[in-house]
């Protein structure tokens, strides 16, 4: 094991193919943290590797070896195990072939693979003299151990902010050791106005259990999938039983799939289903609903006759409360055959028909902008403009999702920032005829495979959830479940029923701990504070900027043009990229733990650097023709100096 220095010259390379590299950036971050020097390879190492199966050249990834003097060599792969063991062997032996590892006499004195947990294991295996393997669920502690740099290289800045981390991880690792949330009961709650039955509203269960000092709701996904589309639905069906006789979760959300979805109560046959339990009629959500009682049932919305999907949710299953993710879900992630901009009109359609059923709705939405590298502000801004979209489309109850741990690198002081910055200015939209539900959640790919691990994580999210409103025992009023096994595979009865019996363990013990002072108050430290306003007042000047410059910007074409000026950074879009060039060409990075969007030399870009780059952009595409001198009024009104515009052409 060959231990950095502050004197090794790190370098980093990936695949062209692999469009996502927040998480080699935030790698780099932490080394630079350190004192380290980092190199990223360009495009043209990346699509070398892309061919070194077919081609078997290393010269121009040798020539950027020599030529930054690379120490140590960091390969990442998250795409295929399989594929990556290969084409990373391979790399090696081109790597000793062409003596470039120091047992050979060359430059390379340590190499390092990153990739998902069965291709790391593999190189394990295959591969014993690679130095260092990452499975992407490091701390930034492990990580400083993994390499053999002393915890004293951490900034002092980062070694504060990062002991609320740390301190979760423990809290949970505690909690798991000791098992004693395995004797968390069931919840009764048959007190609830229309407990079980047909119609029952899911305000008055968040009622009834904050009015009794209950714990929060227990939202699980749940969706099993098998060949036989029969055989899947029975199986989904005898699951919802054992939950509902199970009585530890409340809300059953319908893992339903890809089909389900884009092709409801068409003909399958021939169409590649993928996961998720695949239901195809009307009839069969019924006997979902009857067989979850008296829990509350929900599921995805449709990626094409939205309105339509949404009236047959309503009538099959009595859904407690309608989703709906806007933007997505479409052709712009390959989910649906809709435009993004036909897509926003069926949903604002489906929105006036859920208006008229008095059902709370659920924006899906800052997560997937988070997913395609959306910076934190974008983040909190599209969250932001759902709701006060829904708001105007006449919805009365909102169910403020957040997902944190997206991305999973964030740090835990930046998830509460994002978290209640979005909090706050969702809440300045309520009033008699509007109230906001907040539901936070664990992140898709934030848990380890490790299921020990994974287990301590779920209680540690508990703990950061515990802490977006630390004040208020009734929030949150609901919490989704994200089940521990998700790094590895679907969960079952079993497993939800513990993750549930986790999190609400976790979430008594530490408030237990709280009030008797054996847990500092971690969500009142004033960098979380700082960090909070920080995002507040980016995202309100954005909100701003977006009421003053676009025309009606909370209809469909109001939300398109936010999204083509290039409002929220999306650089890992996968589809639609030449549609949405603005968005992609907006460079983001990994900074003191979130994501930051930055000119083309890696400079953080305040809103008001960015604005004026999306007013041209909305003028030129005909959404906002005086958008440019709109901004300058605003800025006049407000008294401020004009600055730079943005980054050079």
């Amino acid at each position: 094991m060959y231990n950095v220095s502050q004197h090794d010259v790190v370098g980093l390379v990936k695949p062209a193919i692999d469009a996502h590299t927040l998480g080699i950036l935030s790698f780099a971050q932490i080394l630079r943290d350190c004192g380290i020097r980092v190199e990223i390879a360009d495009e043209a190492v990346g699509k070398e590797i892309d061919a070194i199966l077919e081609r078997a050249s290393i010269e121009t990834l040798t020539r950027w070896i020599r030529a930054k003097n690379i120490d140590v060599l960091g390969f990442s792969y998250r795409l295929d195990p399989e594929r990556g063991v290969v084409i990373f062997a391979r790399l090696v032996g081109q790597l000793q072939s062409a003596a470039l590892l120091a047992r050979d006499g060359g430059p390379l004195k340590a190499l390092w693979f990153a990739g998902l947990p069965p291709a790391c294991e593999a190189v394990v295996q295959r591969l014993p003299f690679v130095d260092a393997v990452f499975r992407g669920d490091e701390t930034y502690q492990e990580i400083l151990e993994t390499l053999g740099l002393p915890a004293h290289l951490m900034p002092d800045q980062a070694e504060a902010e990062l002991a609320y981390d740390r301190a979760r991880l423990e809290f949970g690792a505690e909690i798991v050791r000791n098992r004693a949330y395995l004797d968390v009961a069931p919840v009764d709650r048959s007190g609830s106005l229309g407990f079980g039955l047909r119609g029952e509203r899911l305000i008055d269960r968040v009622r009834h259990g904050i009015a009794h000092g209950l714990p929060p709701l227990m939202r699980a996904h749940v969706g099993p999938y098998a060949e036989d589309r029969a055989q899947a639905v029975a199986l989904f069906l005898d699951w919802t039983s054992r939950l509902a006789k199970g009585g530890l979760l409340d809300v059953l959300s319908i893992g339903s799939s890809q089909l389900t979805q884009s092709n409801f109560g068409e003909d399958w046959s021939g169409l590649p289903n993928g996961g998720g339990v695949p239901i195809n009629s009307a009839e069969e959500y019924h006997r979902v609903w009857q067989a979850a009682r008296p829990m509350l049932v929900r599921t995805y919305a449709g990626t094409k006759h939205v309105p339509r999907m949404a009236k047959m949710h309503e009538e099959a299953l009595d859904i407690c409360w309608h989703a709906l993710s806007f933007w997505w879900f479409s052709k712009l992630d390959g989910r649906g055959e809709n435009t993004v901009l036909q897509n926003l009109e069926e949903h604002f359609e489906a929105l006036r028909y859920i208006a008229t059923t008095g059902k709370p709705m659920e924006p899906n939405v800052p997560h997937h902008f988070a997913f395609r590298g959306s910076d934190d502000v974008g983040y909190v801004v599209s969250g932001y403009v759902a709701a006060k979209a829904a708001k105007a489309q006449g919805i009365r109850t909102l169910i403020l999702q957040t997902m944190l741990n997206t991305p999973k690198y964030t740090w835990g002081i930046q998830d509460l920032a994002k978290a209640r910055a979005l909090r706050m200015l969702v809440r300045e939209l309520e009033g008699p005829d509007f109230a906001v539900i907040l539901q936070p959640r664990g992140g898709l790919d934030y848990f380890s495979s490790d299921m020990e691990k994974a287990r301590a994580q779920l209680a540690a999210v508990t703990m950061l959830m515990d802490d977006i409103e630390p004040d208020n025992d009734a929030s949150p009023p609901i919490i989704h479940v994200v089940s521990y096994s998700e790094g590895v595979r679907l969960a079952d009865p079993e497993v939800i029923e513990e993750s549930v019996r986790i999190t609400r363990y976790a979430l008594s013990e530490y408030r237990r701990l709280k009030r008797k002072g054996d847990m500092p108050e971690y969500g009142k430290m004033p960098v979380v504070e700082a960090r909070t306003k920080h995002l507040y007042d980016e995202a309100r000047r954005m909100i701003r900027f977006i009421e003053a410059t676009i025309p009606a910007p909370y209809s469909p074409r109001g939300l398109y043009a936010m999204m083509k000026g290039g409002v929220f950074p999306l650089p890992w879009l996968s589809a639609c990229k030449e549609e949405f060039e603005e968005a992609v060409h907006q460079p983001v990075l990994f900074m003191h733990g979130g994501v930051q969007a930055v000119d083309r030399e890696g400079k953080p870009l305040s809103v008001s650097q960015r604005l004026f780059r999306i007013a041209q952009n909305l003028e030129r595409m005909g959404f906002a023709p005086s958008s440019v001198r709109q901004l300058d009024s605003l800025r006049h009104a407000r008294g401020e100096e004009k600055e730079t515009h943005g980054e050079k052409d």
